[in-house]
């Protein structure tokens, strides 16, 4: 018989208040992790789990399939689970990261542009960007719905839509944060130029030039290039690779800094691919509304549970109107549609009046597009496929390093997303690796651009957005190869 018992102080003490079935996964995937379960070995079954944890049936079910996703277990039909043949030793995680307690001005602007436009060359293995491969979009489907718009609406499709935005695709947008445990009108959302304007338009709403925002640390460089170019300054909190910012040192921080609002990603963050619990969200969202301060909340990557189970967004837990809640369809959907939204809250009159003087309207027809493809169902399938894919693509790139990578070589271990951030033995310069993979035709993200002041020199973010080839492995080898000269 096996039995399940928690691993303390592994993971922080946000652990207790996570859902049944996460630590049902989690305590099986630490039995596999620890070699007391091997591969090829029977679990408990169903009923058998069930009745030993004190847990319903379906909390058991959940949790095996949210193993099954992430590549330690394989269902046999009428036979039950096993756990995966390919089980691997991963190696270890990052630690907490400990930036200066002090704000910053921001300076990555010249180093991203130079990473940006050196990744645009179509010969490159992308392993850095975050921009997922085109066949995990639903291009056909959207370009039928995009041409079915314009023909019902064609005099429609070709007016203005002022703030806050086409109202079919808010109300669908509010239908869908229901999922995410919001509970928003129409009236609630405004839609924006992607998430990248959601971000800009919060900023300018509720902070000036010279204020403070809070940022985790590391962050993601576009979110930096934002704060560098509104002439605000950054403040980078000491953020878990699991479990997002540490609370205890933002309470700390707050007034010292003079924290004008925080700008944070709570679900699958980007680089390091963290998820709040839902109790620290709520404890988050309870610390700054009490004092007045601001939350901006970026979800992009909130749909993209490999479990498939949507976490909460912060914003659930907003009763008074202090979070600004920003998403787009961006990474799920079609980049090229540049179609995201934002809730505001209190800062709604705010965010319309700078949406309307800095782009007027958003396009038109892309909205209507969308609006049909989320009202038809389209998506939800679409999203159901995409997320198992990433979850093979995490395991497949995880095991990849493991295997060639340097000894002494750390990296996170995202439970949604599309991020991996790696941690290189000390020694390693992530800047000189950027240019000499580049060389070889290999581009990834190097450490220095997720902070303020170019730290994480010895850091890199790899991205699962691309189908796993041998073309891709082999680009990963050669990868720690030069890793291991560098």
């Amino acid at each position: 018989m096996i039995g399940i018992t928690s691993t303390p102080g592994a993971a922080g003490p946000e652990r207790d208040d996570d859902l049944r079935y996460e630590r049902v996964a989690r305590c099986f995937r630490e039995l596999i992790e620890h070699g007391t379960l091997r591969p090829g070995e029977r679990l408990p079954s169903v009923r058998r789990c069930s009745e030993q944890q004190g847990v319903s049936v379906a909390t058991v079910i959940q949790a095996y399939r949210c193993l099954e996703n992430r590549g330690f277990l394989e269902a046999r039909p009428q036979s039950g689970y096993y756990v995966s043949a390919r089980r691997w030793a991963p190696p270890r995680e990052p630690d907490k990261s400990a930036p200066s307690a002090r704000p910053v001005r921001v300076s990555v602007s010249e180093l991203a542009m130079e990473v940006i436009r050196s990744g645009r060359r179509s010969d490159l293995v992308k392993l850095g960007a975050t921009l997922p491969n085109l066949e995990f979009y639903p291009v056909r489907q959207l370009n039928r719905t995009l041409a079915a718009a314009a023909r019902r609406d064609p005099v429609g499709a070709n007016l203005y839509e002022p703030p806050p935005g086409h109202l079919r695709l808010r109300q669908q947008v509010a239908r869908r944060a229901l999922e995410a445990g919001c509970s928003l009108t129409p009236d609630d959302i405004v839609i924006t130029v992607g998430a990248t304007e959601a971000l800009s338009l919060a900023l300018r709403a509720v902070a000036s030039p010279g204020d403070t925002i809070a940022i985790e640390s590391p962050c993601y460089f576009g979110i930096l290039q934002m704060i560098e170019s509104l002439g605000m300054r950054a403040c980078e909190m000491p953020t878990f690779p699991r479990e997002g910012i540490c609370l205890d040192e933002l309470r700390k921080r707050l007034r010292p800094c003079a924290i004008k609002a925080c700008l944070f990603t709570p679900n699958f963050s980007n680089p390091l691919g963290s998820c709040m619990p839902d109790a620290k969200k709520e404890a988050l969202v309870q610390l700054l509304s009490e004092r007045g301060i601001p939350l901006i909340e970026d979800d992009i990557y909130g749909n993209l549970a490999f479990d498939g189970k949507r976490p909460k967004t912060a914003k659930s837990f907003d009763t008074e109107g202090w979070v600004v809640l920003c998403d787009s369809f961006t990474k799920t959907l079609s980049p090229g549609y540049r179609v995201g939204w934002l809730a505001p809250g209190r800062f709604r009159a705010r965010v319309e009046h700078l949406k309307y003087v800095t782009t007027g309207a958003s396009p038109t027809l892309p909205q209507m597009a969308v609006a049909d493809f989320l009202q038809n169902g389209g998506y939800d399938h679409h999203l159901r496929r995409v997320r198992r894919a990433y979850a093979r693509q995490m395991q497949e790139m995880s095991e990849a390093i493991g295997r060639h990578f340097p000894e002494g070589t750390r990296l996170t271990r995202p439970s949604g997303g599309m991020c991996l951030w790696v941690e290189l033995p000390a020694r390693t310069d992530s800047l000189e690796l950027y240019r000499r993979a580049l060389a070889e035709g290999i581009s990834i993200a190097p450490g220095p651009l997720f902070s303020a002041k170019q730290r994480y020199r010895n850091f890199v973010r790899l991205s699962v957005a691309h189908p796993w080839t041998p073309r891709l492995e082999q680009a990963v080898m050669r990868l720690g190869q030069i890793a291991a000269a560098v």
